[in-house]
């Protein structure tokens, strides 16, 4: 069975990346959405394969949560015009950045998981790296949805010193990571995480809010590998 599912998302990887090759050009746009689609498919289904579903209430969250997130999905994807696609891009990938956090969160808090010697630093830097990423895509494509929507301003936010304050957070964010790793007490690695966390989300606020409105796309797709890692 874990055969079968490792090669579902191997699988689901090709197809991802298939249909990010295909979106780069117009004449392979649609094909390269269908990609996307089966690649989300196949995803999803084997993430379920390994669902207990001997338990009732699991099946209720499961099963709500696609229920939400088609409904949400279709009538986003239904009312908005091809023109406002970038900002809505933006909005749903901020999405991808808050998933991001919120599983090294929940695989750090995970009881059931044992890691020692290497395989606990590996996990450990997974952890740091996922969160760090996925703070700055999360906060960073909310400013490139509100600079697109014109919540707010197009301008450039121009700061004294910004080049200091970015590479103050970046020292502050390997700081912490460091001590992240070097920690045993799970309650002090936490607060460690959630500090690494808040650092993260200012720093891609501020990245995307020292750029132009008009560049917003660039940005969005710059966040978009971003959140490959």
């Amino acid at each position: 069975m874990n055969g079968l599912i490792t090669g579902a998302y191997i699988v689901s990887s090709i197809l991802f990346i298939l249909s990010l090759k295909s979106l780069s050009h117009q004449e392979s746009a649609k094909t390269g959405n269908i990609y996307g689609i089966l690649a989300m498919i196949i995803a999803v289904f084997a993430t379920i394969s390994m669902v207990d579903f001997s338990n009732s209430q699991s099946q209720i969250y499961l099963i709500g949560s696609i229920m939400a997130g088609a409904i949400i999905g279709l009538s986003l994807a239904i009312r908005v015009k091809m023109t406002q696609m970038p900002e809505l891009i933006a909005l749903l990938h901020s999405f991808v950045g808050l998933a991001a956090v919120l599983i090294g969160f929940v695989s750090y808090m995970d009881s059931n998981t044992h890691f020692s010697g290497i395989e606990a630093s590996i996990h450990n830097i997974e952890i740091v790296l996922g969160v760090f990423i996925g703070a700055v895509t999360f906060s960073g494509s909310l400013v490139a949805f509100g600079k697109l929507k014109e919540i707010l301003s197009s301008k450039p936010l121009i700061i004294p010193l910004k080049h200091f304050f970015n590479v103050a957070m970046l020292l502050g964010a390997i700081y912490f990571s460091i001590n992240f790793l070097e920690v045993s007490d799970n309650s002090k690695g936490l607060t460690i995480l959630l500090a690494i966390t808040i650092i993260a989300l200012v720093f891609g606020v501020h990245l995307v809010a020292s750029i132009g409105g008009a560049d917003m796309p660039v940005v969005i797709s710059m966040l978009n590998s971003y959140s490959g890692w």
